[in-house]
């Protein structure tokens, strides 16, 4: 019964093995030459579940709507280089999405699932997990692939959790950009743009009962959340 957003189907491949399981799937696809070549791929070679695809010719960064039932799950091969951008984008404009699958870089997927303390732990292991749990879902040798690009690939996946309460999104990502923005900083020294000077951030950081002398790398979601709760409490 699942509502399906695939994001860059190409020659629909994956599209034709979507369709005998779902009740819906969107394609969206930025090239108009294979958007219009995947309605005609399904309808000669699976006439019967035709009436099932809604091809959407659009830029997955770009995507404003997409039209139809909420769509409960994503599936999609993300450009290595905005696969983080474009992941992070439908996740916010489809708060329907339950489940969540994607290809991407190798190099990518590991900082998406990355842990706490992690050197690769970063900006997208705390925004992805803003929106669900990830983890590391399989490895996509760069064998498979004509031509063969120079990267391995993995599969991600991320099932969708209820955001925490008390603090919106635009506001912890704002804390999240700062953290990172210097990893050998202090939290204290990294966030003193964010909140006005580093005596004002030694504040939060204390109010939110996170050690200034931290890195942001140390600190998980709830971690975060705190500290932008902290933050909505001072300027309250």
């Amino acid at each position: 019964d699942d509502v399906v957003v695939e994001v860059g189907p190409g020659l629909g491949s994956l599209t034709l093995g979507l369709l005998p399981h779902c009740a819906r799937v969107v394609a969206v696809e930025v090239d108009a030459v294979l958007a219009a070549a995947l309605t005609e791929t399904v309808a000669d070679l699976a006439p019967g579940l035709a009436h099932r695809l809604h091809v959407v010719e659009a830029d997955g960064l770009k995507l404003a709507r997409v039209p139809g039932p909420p769509p409960t799950a994503l599936v999609a091969n993300l450009p290595y280089n905005v696969a983080v951008p474009v992941l992070l984008h439908l996740l916010d404009l489809l708060p329907s999405l339950r489940r969540v699958l994607v290809m991407v870089q190798a190099e990518v997927a590991q900082r998406l699932a990355a842990a706490p303390g992690s050197r690769i732990y970063g900006i997208p292991s705390v925004k992805a997990a803003w929106y669900g749990a990830v983890r590391r879902a399989g490895v996509v040798s760069r064998h498979v692939f004509w031509p063969e690009p120079n990267v391995d690939s993995e599969l991600v996946s991320l099932h969708r959790r209820p955001v925490p309460d008390g603090v919106d999104r635009a506001a912890l990502f704002a804390v999240v950009d700062a953290a990172f923005a210097s990893r050998r900083k202090t939290l204290r020294a990294a966030l003193a743009g964010w909140a006005g000077s580093p005596a004002h951030a030694e504040a939060v950081l204390r109010g939110a009962g996170i050690d200034p002398a931290l890195r942001g790398e140390a600190l998980d979601l709830a971690g975060f959340v705190s500290l932008a709760r902290a933050a909505g409490r001072m300027r309250e």
